[in-house]
């Protein structure tokens, strides 16, 4: 299911909504979940999601040195792969639109002692840096909460130095209908009811549900990459394409 958005309106998982008014919605779910929000990741893919990270971050080939943004960063699991591979000569930004989520994460790598990492609040349609700034720009499990995803695309194309790549692990379409079918049970079924338990949360599970749904399939991300000028664009699927890593570069 994957309705079209119109002049004024955009989806909020099933539903459609004034677009200035879904970056508030979304912003509310996240407000909600960011204190449950890594035990649920847990919990969701039975730890699987960490392995999905360190394959998206292997496939960034970030070096030593490098300029990172960890662009929807959450609570800060990519950072933290990523500060570890720029190394102390290079630097990670942790940048989320959702001020708890921000704070949660810098909460998490101080603890960890990752004190270089930093932070910045940015909407991801109109990023607040330089042209040509970074290395390279992550996004995991982010770009489906964009409102305006082909803005986004742009912004992070603007602000990519020559030789950059994007790399955006996300949710994607499973490969086969049987994983489709098992897939669609679980995320409609069980999911919400996990948020319920867990995080006394079901809308907003629900809702992440939907928006898995209603985010692009492989093949167009690909071609929304395309379009905002990225090359060599391809995409890696994992786990029966259940999640996929888009990677393009800037030349």
């Amino acid at each position: 299911m994957r309705n079209q958005d119109t002049g004024n309106t955009t989806h909020f998982g099933f539903k459609q909504v004034a677009k200035e008014e879904k970056a508030k919605r979304v912003r509310g779910v996240f407000d909600s979940v960011a204190g449950q929000y890594d035990l649920m990741n847990d919990l969701m893919s039975l730890g699987i999601h960490r392995i999905w990270k360190v394959l998206a971050v292997e496939l960034s080939a970030v070096r030593p040195g490098e300029r990172v943004l960890d662009l929807a960063g959450g609570t800060g699991d990519l950072a933290a792969l990523l500060q570890r591979r720029v190394g102390e000569n290079g630097q990670v930004i942790l940048a989320d639109i959702n001020a708890q989520m921000l704070s949660t994460g810098r909460n998490r790598l101080i603890d960890k002692g990752l004190a270089t990492v930093r932070y910045a609040q940015v909407n991801a349609e109109c990023l607040p840096f330089a042209d040509n700034r970074f290395d390279c720009i992550c996004i995991a499990f982010g770009l489906r909460n964009v409102t305006d995803k082909e803005a986004a695309l742009r912004s992070m194309y603007r602000v990519l130095k020559p030789g950059g790549r994007v790399i955006i692990l996300e949710f994607s379409h499973p490969t086969d209908k049987l994983t489709e079918k098992v897939y669609d049970f679980y995320s409609f079924n069980l999911l919400p009811k996990m948020g319920k338990w867990v995080a006394n949360d079901e809308e907003s599970y629900r809702y992440l549900a939907e928006s898995i749904r209603m985010h692009p399939r492989q093949e167009p991300l690909k071609q929304m990459m395309e379009a905002a000028g990225l090359e060599r664009c391809h995409y890696f699927n994992m786990t029966q394409g259940i999640v996929a890593v888009h990677r393009g570069y800037k030349f």
